[in-house]
Order: C-alpha cells, then sequence, then structure tokens
C-alpha cells in the first residue's frame, strides 16, 4: 500500500504510486470518514484541478463514494481548492476531496482532504483516515451508483462568495490594470470573470498538464517569462496563483517579486491598524517576524503553528482567529472562509491598494518604513539520503553558536530546526509534500540571506 498523508494530503507520482487502485484505497478510507460524519445525509463533493488525469481521477473518486451509498456533488469543471471547501460549508455536507497536487511538479496528482466547516481537514481527521487505510480491503468490488453522482457547479458558488467578501466597485473605480497568471492551474478564468476584459491580462490561462516543464508554484524561479510578459504590458499589479490557486504571490507596479511574508503582513496591518479589526493572528513556523512585531504593536495575541494550513484552520474553528497564513503563500482570512484561497488573497490586496490609493511598491515601503525593512529566500535542496540525514542530524542538536559568523540567539524545534540568529533566522526542515529538504532564511539584508542560506546547505 503506498498511500502516505503528508503536510496537505497525500501526493505521488502517476502512475507510480498514484495510480487508480491507491486511489481506491484513500477514498475508501475517506468514506469510511464521511459516513461516520452527522451531515453524512447531505453528501459529499468532489473537485479537481488542471493535472493529468484529474477529471478522471476526480469521476474515479465520485464512484467510489457513491457505492458506499454517499451522495456525490461532482464539480463539472476543474475548479480551484478553496471552491470545494466552500461548497462543503454552503451545502452543509460532510466534507470534499480536492484531486490536485497543488504546486507539485507535473508528474505529481494528491488527493486533498476537506471539512465541513470550509477548510482544510484538521490533523485528527487525517489521523484517523490514515486509521482507516489498514482495514481496507482492495479487493473490494466497486458498484457505482450513479443516481446518486450528482455535477454540480462549484464555480458559481465561489464567484458569488467572492463578489460579497470584495469591494470590486472599488476596484474598478481606481482604474488599476491587473495580470493574473494562473501558471496553467485551477484559478485560470476566475479572475476574467469579475472584472471588465480590459482590466485583466491573462496568462498561462488554458490547459496544459505538463507546466511547460516547471512546478506551478508562485515563487521568482518559475516566473520568469511571466516577469517580462508583465513589464510589456504596463499592468498596474500581478496575482500569481499556483496550481490549485490556494497559495499567492504578486508583482508590484515594477516587477518586483512580493512574496507572502509581505502580502500577509501589509494585509494584518492594514486591518488592524486601519480597520480597527481584533482576533488572534495564527502564522506557521516559517512565516516572517515581522508579523509578531505587528502584533505586540496592536495587542493581538499570536499562535505560531507547525508548517501547514491544517494547523491554521484547526485555530480558525477553534479561536477568534482574525487571520493566519503560512510561507508558501496560503493566506485566509476567518471572516472570508477558514481556508486560503490565493484569488481571494489577491483581489484584497488590489482593494487596499484602491482604498488607499496606494500602489503595491508604496505599501511595501510603508510596512518597512514602520516594522523595518527584511529580506526572505528559500532553497530546495535535492540532495541524496546521506548528505540530507547529515544536516538534519547536525542542525538538530541546536548547538550551534553561530550561523555564517553570525551569533545565534535562540532555538526552536517545534517543526524542523530553527536557529534565531543577529538580525534573522534559519530554519532547515524536510518537505512534507516533495522528496527535497527546505531551508528558510530571512534577514536584514539580502547578502546575509544568501550567506546563511549557504552556510545551511554545506552544514555536516
Amino acid at each position: 500500500m503506498q498511500v502516505k498523508f503528508g503536510t496537505d494530503g497525500w501526493r505521488a507520482i502517476i502512475a507510480k504510486d498514484f495510480t487508480f487502485d491507491n486511489l481506491k484505497l484513500a477514498t475508501l478510507a475517506t468514506a469510511a470518514y464521511f459516513l461516520d460524519h452527522p451531515d453524512c445525509k447531505n453528501g459529499v463533493c468532489v473537485g479537481y484541478d488542471t493535472r493529468f488525469m484529474s477529471s478522471e481521477f476526480a469521476t474515479y473518486t465520485a464512484e467510489i463514494l457513491s457505492s458506499c451509498g454517499l451522495h456525490v456533488f461532482l464539480s463539472d469543471s476543474f475548479v480551484p481548492s478553496p471552491a470545494v471547501s466552500l461548497y462543503c460549508r454552503e451545502k452543509q455536507l460532510a466534507g470534499g476531496i480536492m484531486i490536485t497536487a497543488s504546486h507539485n511538479p507535473p508528474i505529481y496528482n494528491g488527493f486533498k482532504v476537506k471539512a465541513s466547516y470550509g477548510g482544510s481537514a484538521l490533523p485528527e481527521t487525517i489521523a484517523l483516515i490514515e486509521k482507516n487505510l489498514t482495514g481496507i480491503n482492495p479487493r473490494k468490488p466497486i458498484r457505482p451508483e450513479k443516481k446518486l453522482i450528482e455535477k454540480a457547479d462549484i464555480i458559481s458558488t465561489y464567484l458569488n462568495h467572492i463578489k460579497k467578501h470584495i469591494n470590486l466597485d472599488a476596484i474598478s473605480r481606481s482604474k488599476r490594470t491587473i495580470a493574473h497568471n494562473a501558471m496553467f492551474g485551477a484559478g485560470q478564468n476566475i479572475v476574467t470573470r469579475l472584472f471588465d476584459e480590459s482590466a485583466v491580462n491573462c496568462y498561462h490561462c488554458s490547459r496544459n498538464p505538463s507546466f511547460e516543464g516547471i512546478n506551478p508554484e508562485p515563487i521568482p524561479r518559475y516566473i520568469g517569462d511571466f516577469v517580462n510578459f508583465f513589464k510589456a504590458i504596463s499592468a498596474d499589479v500581478a496575482i500569481i496563483n499556483d496550481g490549485d490557486a490556494d497559495r499567492i504571490g504578486m508583482l508590484d507596479e515594477n516587477g518586483s517579486f512580493i512574496d507572502s511574508h509581505k502580502l500577509f503582513s501589509i494585509i494584518l496591518k492594514y486591518l488592524a491598524e486601519e480597520k480597527k479589526q481584533a482576533g488572534e493572528v495564527a502564522k506557521t513556523f516559517a512565516l516572517t517576524d515581522i508579523i509578531d512585531r505587528i502584533c505586540r504593536k496592536n495587542s493581538l495575541p499570536l499562535h505560531l503553528l507547525p508548517v501547514g494550513f491544517k494547523h491554521v484552520s484547526k485555530l480558525m474553528t477553534t479561536h477568534d482567529i482574525l487571520m493566519g497564513g503560512e510561507e508558501s503563500g496560503g493566506i485566509g482570512i476567518t471572516s472570508y472562509l477558514p481556508e486560503r484561497d490565493g484569488i481571494f488573497i489577491g483581489l484584497l490586496m488590489v482593494e487596499i491598494m484602491a482604498m488607499k490609493n496606494q500602489s503595491l511598491s508604496q505599501l511595501v515601503q510603508e510596512l518597512f518604513n514602520e516594522y523595518g525593512r527584511f529580506y526572505y529566500n528559500r532553497i530546495d535542496l535535492h540532495i541524496d539520503g546521506e548528505q540530507k540525514k547529515s544536516i538534519i542530524s547536525r542542525a538538530s542538536k541546536g548547538d550551534l553558536k553561530t550561523i555564517a559568523g553570525y551569533k545565534v540567539d535562540d532555538f526552536n524545534n517545534l517543526d524542523g530546526y530553527k536557529y534565531h540568529f543577529e538580525g534573522g533566522w534559519v530554519l532547515i526542515r524536510p518537505s512534507g509534500t516533495e522528496p527535497v529538504l527546505r531551508l528558510y532564511c530571512e534577514a536584514d539584508s539580502p547578502e546575509k540571506v544568501t550567506a546563511v542560506l549557504h552556510f545551511a546547505a554545506n552544514l555536516a
């Protein structure tokens, strides 16, 4: 059996481990959980992204669920992951399944479980599903109940929800032009349906399961061609989403990449200092320390969590969370949905630009002026097992006195191994979604970030 849930669902290489047989196991284990849910009678939903075979995998998933007696709402098109989460909540379903490998390389596909409350399934839910896996008979015959499978217009529900929570009129009046890079993913054609076509320029908004050979992840290494396109059309701002559109990256009017650290900080600053909204804040282990400073200034309780938005989603349902997020571009506003949504967050940033009559670069500069300038980078090491083991072993001891010549102030092993040093921090942890070792660094100069990452990559 080759089904193992990681940071955000189960992901595997298509035809190697992500097969119809293994998908059957994952779906039957999840169906057992759904059947015990109090909203089981309302059914479940299934969505899918633009990856190779995603539609076929989704159809098979729906057939398996129906064979278990569950009413299944199967999306009539590819959809963003947050749209599936929203549909679960709006229809009071037992939950949902999203066939997607998010930002992973094209050879992957995946299986995300969504909860009835409209967010990622809780860690304890995934633990139950994993426990169910051990009792599944892989030879159990599947007899689909076609009458229990209903095609659903999940996209319309999603668009209507965005319209209620984003001031689209203010954005339109500001006359700002938006470039939307869907990275060939499931977020394509969403932004264009919300505005006049002259206001939005689309890029990589077509089906291409190979993603032109790149990972559909909104980070600088995968958007070089888009930056050139953006500068050529002279748009005011760019929204960049990953393969299932739950993550966000942006470009300012100069074509400079604005990462999730700055986007989270700008939104939190705006909500707390200008909208006077209160509540608690949740951030995962690899997100900027600027959030801590904003919370201290505005007396907002802050929760530090392991990597993975499922931990943020859990707090959003149990605490008075204003917003939460993670380093990889997942940001959520609880009043909208206890889930990350790259399209919504991108439009919220454009709304803030319109309401404050500032460009994105001006919003970033305002953040720097108040809380100090900071720089960030992440590298993913594709290294052999022995080297990976050696770096992790050395980092885990927690006894480094200096990092690249900078004095270490603190060590934390909440999720991986994080060292705070003079002017910044570095985190070393294995990925929960890919076979790589991730090195994260934030510091008060780009030179320091480069030096620290080089040091970490050669740690042994």
